[in-house]
């Protein structure tokens, strides 16, 4: 190993071993390089110079270098920063505009698909010995699928999972809302008939698809007498969803490391999360088969009763019942309390 003598000449060496397989970032000023110590050491010695990786390691930090892993900060969303912005800013006033009312919130989403039987769960758990299962997740040894569709009320801190066993289609997620306002909030809030829902701008509830407007229309706005508005989270922001870190990372660490060996398990798992800031979780099954590619013609989408918001149309909309239908075009600019809220916003209110 080389002296304390050596080292500037070992440092002026790796300096010259990695003069053109070295990157960085300008603005920070780290380096790395794809070059192993047990590399670098090797063809030190090459040049007659005797270190070991470890001593090699040592001086790549004090140049500035150091292991790193990939970071997942770089979004491939073609949406920009200003539109990002202005969207998160609008959720947020219409938030407090429905809080204020007392009114309902939810935020929805299907978690990730679950295989059931004795597969491997990532996570790890307090036992006396590993629990053992299948060394292969292979789908044919499985007894199905879990799609676990999910509505998280912000208001009430509740969470509701219905477990599908077929497709993530929108008939699924359409029933599984009707089903939740029918056994939950159509009970938690009597006296409101408006209902804000968060979500996503893909998958079964997104912001493009026909089906998901045709079937808010018909199965909560008619048939509960509903007045809805909806808000999409902007591409690639999925997880400022609140039922990402409010409701799914809590059911994810209540079954880390448990073979999901059935649909009970699963239930079971889910209706038995809670957290310290009072989440309760009701569970449901719904094992209905879906078809997938369904489509909705043009003469029933011009007779949805949408309101198309003056912020991101697209993303921001509200359907009424088709009773309550204007007799001008459905090309109104926001729902009734617009100028109401505008004022708020202008005045600087905390509603």
């Amino acid at each position: 190993m080389a002296g304390k003598k050596g080292a500037p000449e070992i440092v002026e060496n790796i300096n010259r071993l990695l003069e053109f397989e070295t990157a960085g970032d300008p603005v920070t000023g780290l380096r790395w390089t794809q070059k192993t110590t047990k590399k670098i050491a090797e063809e030190l010695s090459k040049i007659g110079i005797r270190v070991c990786p470890n001593t090699v390691a040592r001086i790549l930090k004090e140049l500035g270098f150091s292991l790193r892993t990939n970071q997942k900060n770089v979004s491939s969303s073609s949406v920009s920063e200003e539109v990002r912005d202005e969207q998160f800013k609008y959720i947020s006033r219409v938030r407090k505009f429905f809080a204020a009312a007392g009114h309902p919130i939810i935020s929805i989403d299907t978690k990730k698909k679950e295989m059931i039987g004795n597969f491997k769960n990532p996570g790890k758990a307090w036992t006396k010995s590993p629990v053992k299962v299948n060394d292969h997740d292979f789908r044919s040894q499985s007894y199905g699928m879990a799609v676990p569709y999910g509505i998280y009320d912000t208001q009430a801190n509740r969470g509701s999972v219905f477990i599908g066993t077929s497709s993530d289609t929108t008939d699924f997620s359409s029933d599984c809302l009707a089903k939740w306002y029918e056994n939950e909030g159509q009970y938690r809030y009597p006296h409101s008939k408006e209902l804000l829902i968060l979500a996503d701008s893909g998958g079964s509830n997104g912001s493009r698809s026909r089906v998901w407007k045709h079937r808010l229309q018909e199965k909560l706005a008619n048939k509960f007498g509903l007045t809805i508005t909806v808000c999409h989270y902007p591409p690639g922001c999925s997880k400022w969803n609140p039922i990402e870190h409010r409701l799914f990372s809590e059911i994810s660490k209540n079954w880390a490391a448990m073979p999901l060996v059935s649909y009970e398990v699963v239930l079971n798992y889910i209706s038995t999360t809670t957290t310290s800031t009072g989440l309760k979780v009701e569970a449901y099954f719904l094992p209905k088969e879906y078809k997938k590619g369904v489509r909705v013609s043009s003469e029933d989408m011009e007779a949805i009763n949408i309101t198309k918001h003056t912020i991101q149309p697209r993303q921001n909309y509200t359907i009424k019942p088709q009773v309550e239908r204007h007799a001008v075009p459905n090309k109104l600019d926001f729902f009734e309390e617009e100028q109401q809220l505008v004022e708020l916003v202008e005045s600087g209110s905390n509603f």
